[in-house]
């Protein structure tokens, strides 16, 4: 949930409450092409909805990867096909699609569920799709995992682009690279080819 000490949290959510409503009913623009009826619980939805999509505001994702575990494995730990949804900053609409991250341990492994568990966490705040690409590959490498090199690729469609302005229904891919994998281009290639088996 959005961080504000309970108080506080729960007066800035009646106040936000109160501007929805009185944007929806501004000049009965809205009442008068639907039942009014059906408007009546749409702010508190509405906040709801938007503490949902923003629970991961003041959740420090490297609380998910303190714990790490020794290993002899050096090579690339691939977790493909992670869902994501987040929300634009620039228009408050969801994007959505799936994210494949990659690390090339050292001497340690993580839990693999930790790694999903960031992703959300990154996901669930007003995002930017290079940043979110940009932080899950840096709490990576920044985290007590310590990899030789990190990947990730995120493939998302934006609602703020396909449901208004110019309604085009692309794919976009972002990539971040670090460590090895910037550094090698065979590592790189073999975590961008095993994702072109996976679209196969």
């Amino acid at each position: 949930m959005i961080p504000f000490p309970s108080g506080a949290r729960s007066e800035a959510r009646e106040k936000l409450v109160q501007a929805l409503r009185e944007y929806l009913s501004a000049d009965g623009w809205l009442t008068e092409a639907i039942d009014p009826s059906h408007l009546e619980g749409t702010p508190e939805r509405v906040v709801k909805m938007y503490e949902e999509f923003f629970a991961g505001v003041g959740e420090d994702p490297q609380s998910v990867l303190n714990t790490v575990f020794r290993a002899e494995n050096s090579e690339m730990v691939t977790v493909y096909d992670i869902p994501i949804t987040s929300v634009c900053a620039h228009h408050i609409l969801p994007f959505y699609g799936r994210c494949h991250v990659a690390y090339i341990p050292q001497d340690r492994i993580i839990g693999l569920s930790k790694i999903p568990r960031l992703v959300d966490i990154l996901s669930r705040r007003p995002q930017v799709q290079e940043n979110l690409t940009t932080q899950i590959a840096d709490n990576l490498m920044g985290s007590r995992l310590a990899p030789r090199g990190v990947a990730v690729c995120i493939d998302a469609i934006h609602t703020c682009m396909s449901c208004r302005g110019i309604r085009a229904h692309g794919v976009t891919r972002t990539t971040a690279l670090r460590g090895t994998f910037a550094e090698e281009p065979g590592t790189v290639t073999e975590f961008m080819n095993a994702i072109r088996r996976l679209e196969a």
